[in-house]
């Protein structure tokens, strides 16, 4: 294996334990994870319930765009169960607007 073919494996497994560490804190927080694209080659991850009113988000961090477009490569739209680490996670995908921006919401199932 070359190292320009191990690039896409090692970002996948950072998307995956990513992914992971933020549906924990979804589910400890009781709220929604939300990605919001900016420019500037990043994403905004936010805990909270888009649709409602008045609704108020806790920025939580920043993520590189290859990371976030790894974990959207391994969900789908709508209900999802992934093994990761060993622990299985159950969400669903959909997506919202947030400060008129496009949003992808993994809600905990």
């Amino acid at each position: 294996m070359n190292p320009s073919s191990r690039v896409p494996t090692d970002i996948a497994t950072e998307a995956a334990s990513t992914l992971a560490e933020y549906l924990e804190l979804s589910l400890d927080k009781g709220k929604s994870l939300i990605l919001v694209r900016t420019q500037g080659g990043n994403s905004n991850v936010y805990l909270g319930e888009p649709g409602e009113p008045d609704a108020e988000l806790k920025r939580c961090a920043a993520l590189q765009n290859s990371v976030v477009d790894a974990m959207l490569e391994a969900t789908r739209s709508g209900l999802n169960e992934l093994v990761i680490e060993g622990q299985t996670y159950r969400f669903v995908r959909t997506f919202a607007q947030v400060a008129e921006h496009g949003a992808v919401v993994f809600t905990p199932a």
